[in-house]
């Protein structure tokens, strides 16, 4: 595997580039978290991708230091939760705290973790990463769990369009209408996710295609994502699986796999993560 293929790069609306592929850590506690980085770092990730929510954020930082490599190499997002109580303050504060937690100087990514405090609690938080990006702490802004609604919503208040959105997207939530709308407006799509939690591995028709290619489920529905044009953030604390999900660029999926895969869509009741907590955020006001 070429840690090229593992970097190569998109172009975002704002200018600036992000990696194709990227490593989730979500729900990676801290005490084995920055073992995982590392493990990711020397399989060739370098986007790393993090949360005030998931409590890792200093993990990020210090296993990009242990690396020894050029900060410039690395591609860090996080992201935050808003509130309906918070202020300018209080968001230009917490933005500036994760900034200072992962210690790298600056945050490529800062995005909105999801749009469930309102309106215009959402703008006002965006407002907060435009002035940071401005003052350097943070290279691009975005958003994640975004619905269409709350996407054109954010652009008539702020007068900016995210640069990208983070949602669940895998070939049981294919999340068209939302995937229609940011193709349209240049958004980039990073899918988390992507595996499905492992819980379709065992599916035929998956399992056959894995087969066809000599590759497994998981390798499957990464090629699957990065050929829909999405970002994949594959997530694990297993080094194996770790260095088997970046190993997804010596084969291609055919017209035939993508269209067993299209058909798999189940829409709004594929979604794990929505059942997982009980609500779908794309759908809040």
């Amino acid at each position: 595997m070429s840690s090229n293929q593992v970097t190569s790069i998109t172009s975002l609306n704002d200018g600036k580039t992000i990696p194709h592929l990227g490593f989730g850590l979500y729900n990676s506690p801290p005490d084995v978290s920055q073992k995982s980085i590392e493990e990711a770092i020397r399989c060739g990730y370098r986007l790393l991708d993090t949360a005030q929510y998931y409590e890792n954020e200093a993990q990020v930082g210090a296993a990009v230091k242990q690396s020894g490599r050029d900060r410039k190499e690395f591609y860090v997002v996080t992201k935050m939760l808003g509130s309906n109580e918070a202020s300018m303050e209080q968001d230009l504060a917490s933005l500036r705290k994760s900034v200072e937690i992962i210690g790298l100087g600056y945050v490529d990514l800062f995005l909105i973790h999801s749009p469930t405090f309102g309106r215009e609690g959402r703008a006002r938080l965006f407002k907060a990463m435009i002035t940071l990006q401005k003052e350097g702490l943070i290279h691009s802004i975005g958003v994640a769990n975004f619905g269409v609604k709350h996407l054109q919503q954010l652009k008539e208040d702020t007068n900016v369009t995210p640069a990208v959105n983070q949602v669940e997207l895998h070939p049981w939530c294919q999340q068209r209408d939302i995937v229609d709308y940011c193709e349209k407006e240049n958004i980039v799509i990073q899918a988390y996710c992507p595996l499905v939690r492992g819980e379709k591995f065992g599916e035929e028709g998956l399992k056959k295609i894995a087969e066809k290619h000599k590759k497994n489920p998981a390798q499957v529905l990464i090629r699957w994502s990065l050929q829909m044009g999405y970002i994949p953030l594959p997530k694990s604390d297993n080094p194996k699986r770790i260095n088997d999900n970046a190993d997804v660029f010596d084969f291609k999926l055919d017209d035939e796999d993508m269209k067993v895969l299209r058909e798999y869509d189940q829409g709004s009741e594929g979604a794990i993560v929505a059942k997982a907590i009980g609500s779908d955020p794309t759908t809040c006001e």
